[in-house]
């Protein structure tokens, strides 16, 4: 690894070319973790170029000659007429740099050096699989070495042998602080953790509900956690005592508090592992009791979710969703739920429908839960599966139409 100042990245940036007519592609960290000097500097010597990014932040370059490439839609390309959209469930996406997304660029946001090697410290996901891709075709990789990024070990530990180009940028991480759970969130966080023993593993998310449901399992006793990305939450159940001290916490991602990354820093209670490996579903299927908690836009009675589309416009994507919920479904007294409020607040209208006319992102859970209730949805038939939807999930201002629009769709 060669380290240089940004101005002197530019140098080996510009003339940068490739075969295809939209210029090179370039894979930077996503998330909340984007190594923005180095994407600012690149987008200033390259005129045009494919931008990867996973769940993008607000200020990733959107301009003429900029294509916007993901599988998960952040709010920094949510909107962009410049989006393309690539369909697949998240522990696939590696696959691609290898078939049709192959990598010219990989822009990573690293720790600083030490022994030889780096980490990618709260960032993991599919850059092991980025950089294998992009060194396979003779492809640059840039790391922005930043000492206030965690060191944390596993997949997320790479050798410098495997970096070109290092550009030293102290700067503090995007920092997220939790919100206090409404009555809402509150309410639909104790039905999910009821449904936790002690012992069970937990994928969740960062949001309201998922610190509602991890902060009323701080009585349970050995707990695991194997997740695509977590937040202060689980470190909430670490410092409880209900986490099993055997095992660690295993991500691929992570976000939250400076708290948090001070905890995560050279902790070997911390893995991180490569999203192939995190979102496996025969991995995630030997976890005991796996419990996956994800989130829908809308639900309907079928139990479908649509947790990717709103009007047809790609609003986010599968996400680790699908693997989670296959995964946890063949775990040996695992389950998969889906916890969502029965009113969308921000809309202004029911989250449960008689039949979404988006693409349903996932369907066969175990059980849909909001602040109503809960409706057991595996091993049910399908007409019990929408009572109960109808009954326990629905808000109840709109269950008389939706009992109508079950009788039409034979569900009674």
């Amino acid at each position: 690894m060669r380290v240089v100042d940004v101005e002197g990245l530019a140098g080996h940036l510009e003339g940068l070319a490739a075969s295809e007519p939209e210029g090179p592609r370039v894979v930077v960290s996503g998330n909340h973790a984007t190594p923005w000097p180095l994407l600012a500097a690149f987008d200033r010597a390259v005129e045009r170029y494919r931008l990867f990014v996973l769940n993008a932040q607000p200020g990733v370059p959107d301009r003429d000659g900029v294509v916007l490439e993901t599988p998960f839609v952040g709010a920094g390309m949510r909107r962009s007429p410049r989006l393309r959209y690539l369909p697949s469930r998240l522990s696939l996406v590696p696959r691609l740099f290898g078939a049709t997304v192959p990598p010219d660029v990989v822009l990573l946001h690293t720790t600083a050096p030490r022994d030889g090697q780096v980490s990618l410290g709260v960032e993991v996901n599919v850059l092991p699989a980025a950089v294998e891709a992009v060194r396979a075709r003779g492809g640059l990789v840039v790391a922005q070495l930043n000492p206030a990024m965690p060191w944390t070990s596993g997949d997320a530990v790479l050798s410098t042998d495997l970096v070109d180009l290092g550009v030293e940028v102290d700067q503090p991480l995007s920092a997220g602080h939790a919100v206090p759970p409404d009555d809402d969130a509150l309410a639909i966080g104790a039905r999910v953790a009821a449904l936790v023993g002690d012992g069970a593993t937990l994928q969740t998310g960062i949001g309201a509900v998922p610190d509602a449901t991890l902060h009323a399992l701080t009585q349970r006793r050995g707990l695991r956690v194997w997740t695509e990305t977590f937040s202060d939450g689980v470190l909430g159940l670490e410092r409880a005592g209900a986490l099993d001290p055997e095992h660690p916490v295993v991500a691929s991602f992570l976000f939250g508090s400076d708290e948090l990354y001070a905890w995560a820093h050279d902790n070997p209670r911390l893995t991180m592992l490569r999203t192939e490996r995190t979102n496996a579903p025969a991995l995630i299927a030997q976890q005991p009791a796996m419990t996956s908690i994800n989130s829908a836009l809308q639900v309907d009675l079928f139990a479908q979710a649509n947790a990717s589309r709103i009007n047809a416009r790609i609003y986010s994507g599968f996400g680790g969703q699908t693997d989670f919920i296959v995964g946890a479904m063949h775990s040996p007294g695992g389950q998969a739920v889906i916890a969502l409020r029965s009113w969308h607040p921000r809309a202004n209208c029911s989250t449960v429908v008689a039949l979404v006319d988006e693409p349903v992102t996932s369907f066969q859970h175990s059980s849909i839960i909001s602040e109503q209730g809960r409706a057991q949805i595996w091993g049910a038939d399908q007409c019990e599966q929408a009572r109960q939807i109808i009954e326990q999930v629905a808000h109840p201002d709109v269950r008389d139409e939706l009992r109508e629009e079950a009788r039409a769709l034979g569900l009674t």
